[in-house]
């Protein structure tokens, strides 16, 4: 904050200014000379990017003294082992432009600066700004050309590609991240988007959200799904992942009929209730029905997914079933393959119902995920579509309704669920 201020003194002079001058006031004169002088305030030869030139130039020069403890021709520096030792330019690109510095070095080699530390050829603030438009879904040459346009800045697409792989480290880190011992509820959900393997195929990328004891809605991990689709030992391995990151126990898991996933769930967590997503096992039911035939089957479907209780439910089904059965038998059938992994959230109140009937809570992410995608086109390989979506599944988005995030009423589900998993949550306290 000293530096801060001499330099705002230094600039304040150079203007006409008390040497008390705020921020504000210097900026306001900087817009009028330059309206004066009919000079741009950014660019080449701009008063602001010559004012960042400045400020950063001198705290370089401040940092040297404080690295060799003495100013600049000052005698204290006679006979202390190490002295400045000229300089060499270096070009460091800005949101305003490029600004041209003179990096100070001792003759002992042993400066480092950190205003603008070796090898920075560019300004935080910039290489922020192009991971975030990576995270939007735009491609390298997409961003390559909208900084030509916005800043007149020539950034070719390898250097944006090496921008962006700065993330990495920090999506291996956050995919291997410890995990709380328990989840009340874990869903399950994919999106399917194009890879390229060679040629161009459909990818399914799976999505594992988690809603901890706090009630708080996190994302746990992605993966991509195999060429071949989805199989118990994907299911196997993924699930394994979560359990070794430290999650000892899911109370219950909803999915949508993954294929694998409710075996392999149950392999890793042995007392795991299975929830299928039941907005799915009606869009299933449709699948096999006249259009005609919609409105009467999704009434009757939704009697009996919203029955009081189990009991409700099988009366509700065996009439649903001596209905329709004979005219389309595939339905029923499917109902009574999947029944035993449909029925667990009926033995819970409405508030729990709305958060285990259904994946929508990952299907708004998925939408996000999906609008990136769609501006890709295509991923050039796994990693680079890892990376948007993990980016895409951090940002949180002001003023805006997000996918992770507390859940409402979670005291009254609390309560619920501790009273009907009463043992299980007990050992884990």
């Amino acid at each position: 904050m000293e530096n801060e201020g001499t330099e705002i003194e230094q600039v304040s002079t150079e203007l006409m200014l008390p040497p008390d001058a705020s921020l504000a006031l210097v900026a306001e004169r900087l817009v009028d000379q330059a309206k004066h002088d009919g000079v741009a305030l950014t660019g080449e030869g701009g008063l602001l990017t010559g004012l960042v030139q400045q400020v950063l130039q001198s705290a370089l020069e401040t940092e040297m003294t404080d690295h060799l403890g003495y100013e600049q021709h000052s005698s204290q520096g006679w006979g202390s082992g190490n002295s400045r030792n000229g300089s060499y330019p270096k070009t460091v690109a800005t949101e305003i432009g490029d600004v041209q510095l003179k990096v100070p070095r001792d003759r002992n080699g042993s400066f480092e600066p950190q205003t603008v530390p070796v090898g920075t050829r560019r300004l935080s603030g910039l290489d922020e700004q192009i991971i975030s438009l990576y995270a939007k879904g735009l491609t390298t040459g997409d961003i390559a050309a909208h900084l030509l346009d916005v800043y007149g800045k020539n950034i070719d697409r390898s250097t944006i590609s090496r921008i962006t792989d700065q993330i990495v480290g920090d999506m291996e880190a956050w995919q291997s991240r410890p995990l709380d011992a328990v989840y009340p509820v874990v869903l399950v959900d994919g999106i399917r988007i194009k890879i390229r393997d060679g040629t161009v195929t459909n990818r399914t990328v799976y999505v594992a959200m988690g809603i901890n004891m706090e009630g708080t809605r996190d994302i746990l991990g992605l993966w991509v799904g195999p060429t071949g689709g989805e199989s118990a030992k994907f299911w196997l391995g993924a699930l394994s992942e979560l359990k070794n990151r430290g999650v000892e126990d899911v109370l219950m898991l909803c999915c949508d009929g993954l294929k694998g996933l409710p075996d392999s769930a149950r392999a890793v967590w042995p007392m795991v209730d299975v929830q299928l997503c039941v907005v799915h096992l009606v869009r299933n039911s449709l699948r096999f029905a006249s259009k005609a035939d919609w409105q009467p089957i999704t009434k009757q479907l939704k009697a009996m997914y919203t029955a009081p209780g189990l009991e409700a439910a099988e009366l509700l089904f065996e009439e649903f079933a001596g209905q329709w059965e004979d005219k389309y038998p595939a339905m029923i059938k499917s109902w009574r393959d999947t029944w035993d992994d449909f029925i667990p959230f009926l033995d819970f109140p409405k508030e729990l119902r709305k958060i285990v009937y259904s994946t929508n809570a990952i299907e708004a992410l998925n939408a996000r995920f999906r609008k990136a995608a769609v501006r890709r086109g295509h991923f050039p390989t796994e990693q680079s579509a890892l990376k948007v979506l993990y980016l895409v599944s951090i940002e949180k988005r002001k003023n805006r309704t997000n996918p992770t995030g507390r859940i409402n009423a979670w005291k009254d589900i609390l309560n619920q669920l501790t009273i009907h998993y009463a043992d299980r949550l007990a050992a884990h306290n």
